[in-house]
């Protein structure tokens, strides 16, 4: 399992020149590009519905490198509008003039709350937002602002939906790995770090195998009516334990939705699903937890921005367990930085 190294989106936050200069690593663009789930759903979402997008104005937020602009010509767009912060939109420049694209897309770099389109209002909003955890990193709150100020009434937004959900799982060897590690390291004591392990949410390929419960749905995003303030948020969860098993942590992923699609497109990020490079997020417990079939873990997830970054997240998990002996029941809070 691997620690949360987010293929970063620019958004609306300051950044060093060592952190604008990172962004446009050729790597970064290269592992989302191959994100066939993610490339061929907006590429499907937005090919199969050129009738949306024939003739209207399109704004790219986070363009990265061009491909949603450049998909949104080809189906048929009058012009687009892509805006990215970082140095990447250098190399977006080049690619779009190679593709014979360089009259019908403009790219802009700046932060979306400083510059000013040369339009008013667009038809169309197109942005691959997405960061780890649906929110860890990620630029909704731009696409919000870009939404109030630029989309043109009625307009569209593609992706509109989002969703987060969770399930628990059995992964004693890994979290023995990771956490177990920290008593003895070259023959010293170093569990002083164990906290701050456990405090460190994890991004890796969940086994299907090791989930444990149903999967419940914690979270669901309109991007036509949510608002910055819903972007912290305290929701309930229950999970229905379906087999006698240990349960070492709590995953979450997310669903997204074309709404706005004559036949909806959607990509889920779970463990049920193709691989995508936001994988899942590994939420470790702090004790090991003995289930049955027909118990359920009920609890509370609470996530919001922190202070000094928007872009990072204070989580919290509450949970309770009733097991059917009084022995093996349970409750606690983790607290974790992302």
């Amino acid at each position: 399992m691997s620690a949360p190294g987010n293929p970063a989106k620019t958004g609306s936050v300051d950044m060093s020149p060592s952190e604008i200069h990172y962004f446009q690593s050729a790597g970064i663009h290269e592992e989302m590009l191959k994100d066939e789930v993610r490339t061929n759903s907006y590429k499907n979402a937005i090919y199969q519905n050129r009738h949306l997008f024939k003739d209207k104005i399109v704004l790219d937020v986070g363009c990265g490198t061009s491909i949603l602009s450049m998909f949104a010509v080809k189906a048929g767009a009058k012009h687009v509008y892509a805006v990215d912060m970082s140095t990447i939109i250098e190399k977006a420049r080049e690619i779009v003039a190679v593709n014979g694209m360089a009259d019908q897309i403009t790219l802009i770099q700046g932060k979306m709350e400083e510059i000013e389109l040369p339009v008013d209002k667009v038809d169309i909003i197109i942005s691959e937002w997405m960061g780890y955890f649906l929110l860890y990193e990620s630029m909704l709150d731009t696409v919000l602002l870009a939404r109030d100020k630029y989309l043109a009434p009625g307009g569209l937004i593609f992706p509109d939906k989002a969703s987060i959900y969770m399930a628990a799982i059995e992964d004693g060897d890994y979290k023995e790995e990771k956490i177990g590690f920290w008593s003895n390291v070259y023959g010293f004591d170093f569990t002083p770090l164990q906290d701050t392990a456990l405090a460190e949410p994890l991004v890796d390929t969940v086994d299907l195998k090791a989930v444990v419960t149903d999967p419940c749905l914690v979270l669901s995003l309109d991007l036509y009516t949510v608002q910055p303030e819903d972007l912290a948020f305290t929701a309930p969860f229950d999970l229905a334990i379906r087999r006698n098993d240990f349960i070492h942590a709590l995953i979450a992923w997310f669903d997204i939705d074309f709404g706005a699609c004559h036949k909806p497109i959607k990509f889920s990020t779970g463990p049920h699903a193709k691989y995508t490079h936001w994988k899942q997020t590994v939420f470790y417990l702090h004790e090991m937890l003995t289930v049955k079939v027909g118990e359920h873990l009920q609890g509370v997830l609470s996530s919001k921005p922190t202070e000094k970054n928007r872009r990072d997240l204070d989580v919290k998990i509450d949970y309770t367990f009733e097991a059917e002996d009084h022995d093996r029941s349970t409750k606690g809070i983790c607290l974790y930085k992302m």
